[in-house]
């Protein structure tokens, strides 16, 4: 059974999973730290994200942004002016709450997205009143969700903490494709910081107020829309489908492979259709039970006004189904209003049509590292009433530790001695840790619960021949190998 939202924050911050920022001073709304495990876990998922979307792919390439920017870039993305969300304001007690998630809380509705006007509407239609005194609610107000800041001495300077990483990529674009032999199709990836003055933060790491992304716009000429050269390797991959029209109609999600989809123009466009499929695989690599993950379709109302369509990865979460990425078909949008801003010429000369394109962004996969790191706490979280304590059961390439060494008991030198013979040249290659204090039986608790797949312990056997024993977190089974076979053993069990 999962477990819910609290009992996963009481459990990372007792493990050094994730503490409360500045919590000596009384902490502060949607800030976190990560201890000593959280950030191992952090960076692995940045690392394999990494690796499968950029550094294993010849058509994506990284760059790494800066987190304050020339504001002109907010002004020409049009965050300064929209980018906001809908407020509440308590006539009587002046009580500040987010709209939309104050309505979904009363109605179990969703208002994302809604203007202000309809906002409203609801509000009175249903004799909404503040949760803290009972009264009503002025009309609502939107709020921008850009932090600013002041650059250099001068008061007045201002700029912007950036609230997402695309803008900086295509500010880049230009010299990125000066730069580098990228060839359309390509995609220019980042992973980054970004900055939302959120009104309510929530459910622990699921909407804070800083936060880390790992994003991707993967530009097209204008006319291949329709030409996804990868989309054949992914014909037949499942996805559980959750389109527009099915919620219109309160139907349920439905299985489909991606063909059906496609055929069905449930998907619009084929490129928009692999990038589901291969981000649903990258997660299914890393362990996430697929009965958890669905394709949510944006609605009309909900997309952005420059999106020709946009999908959400879902996850069932400890607090129900919410986006765990989105995938937004940006078009021109973005390129031409920087073009638009700057004066300058940020198209791309095509070498197969010889001539100059305004590329389109077909998808754009944004993830929010945070999302990520709880979904897979979540999914690996096991209370073992069994074994008496938790099982971590995260997959081996995300687990903060990738094995853990022990001498069977500690006040025995000559084992101690040939532990450290073995655990000095392991610590070289992987992130492991020493325990020798305490029974076996609590130092293995002390493994599972921080999600360490294997142990090794080393006995008297060990000195007569050799052999240590491998425990395996999940079954719990046992077995002997050779010392001078560890290695390999640890790169099976990781890899």
């Amino acid at each position: 059974m999962n477990p819910n939202i609290e009992e996963l924050s009481v459990f990372c911050k007792k493990k050094g999973f994730v503490y409360p920022s500045s919590e000596i001073y009384g902490g502060m709304s949607g800030f976190f730290d990560y201890g000593p495990l959280g950030v191992e876990l952090k960076n692995n998922i940045k690392a394999e994200w990494w690796k499968t979307h950029v550094q294993q792919r010849d058509d994506i390439v990284g760059i790494d942004g800066t987190i304050i920017t020339n504001p002109k870039i907010w002004e020409a993305s049009g965050h300064v002016s929209s980018f906001t969300d809908a407020i509440l304001e308590c006539s009587k007690c002046k009580n500040k709450t987010r709209a939309d998630h104050f309505i979904e809380d009363k109605l179990k509705i969703d208002t994302a997205g809604l203007p202000l006007q309809q906002i409203d509407e609801i509000i009175r239609h249903h004799k909404l009143k503040c949760g803290k005194c009972g009264s009503t609610f002025n009309e609502s107000t939107g709020f921008n969700l850009m932090f600013k800041t002041n650059v250099g001495p001068a008061e007045g300077s201002t700029a912007y903490l950036r609230p997402e990483t695309a803008q900086v990529i295509f500010a880049d674009f230009k010299q990125v494709t000066d730069t580098s032999r990228v060839r359309l199709p390509f995609g220019i990836a980042q992973i980054g910081k970004a900055f939302r003055n959120e009104i309510s933060p929530r459910d622990f790491l699921f909407r804070c107020r800083e936060f880390e992304q790992m994003e991707i716009e993967y530009f097209i000429r204008p006319d291949q829309t329709g030409k996804c050269p990868y989309v054949d390797e992914v014909m037949d991959y499942e996805l559980s489908i959750y389109s527009a029209e099915m919620q219109e109609k309160k139907k349920e999600p439905k299985a489909m492979t991606i063909r059906e989809a496609l055929e069905n123009r449930i998907i619009k466009t084929p490129w928009h259709a692999y990038w589901l499929s291969h981000e649903h695989k990258w997660f299914m690599s890393l362990g996430m039970n697929p009965a958890h993950l669905r394709m949510r379709q944006h609605l009309d109302e909900e997309k952005s006004h420059y999106a020709l369509d946009t999908w959400d990865l879902e996850y069932k979460f400890p607090f129900g189904w919410k986006e765990l990425q989105g995938m937004a078909n940006r078009t021109d949008f973005d390129l031409k209003q920087h073009i638009k801003h700057s004066g300058k010429d940020l198209s791309y000369f095509d070498e197969e049509t010889k001539s100059k394109v305004v590329p389109h962004v077909v998808v754009e996969p944004s993830q929010g590292v945070e999302r990520a790191f709880l979904a897979f706490l979540a999914e690996a979280f096991h209370d073992d009433k069994e074994r008496g304590n938790i099982v971590l059961k995260l997959h081996p390439k995300l687990a903060p530790y990738k094995v853990a060494l022990f001498p069977l008991v500690s006040n025995k030198p000559e084992l101690t001695k040939k532990a450290r013979e073995i655990y000095e040249p392991l610590k070289k290659e992987l992130n492991i840790y020493w325990d020798s204090s305490g029974s076996i039986g609590r130092r293995y608790a002390r493994a599972d619960e921080i999600g360490v797949p294997a142990c090794i312990t080393v006995d008297f056997q060990t000195i007569e021949d050799s052999t240590v024993t491998i425990r395996d977190r999940d079954t719990t089974k046992q077995r002997r190998v050779k010392a001078g076979d560890i290695k390999d053993e640890l790169r099976r069990i990781v890899n």
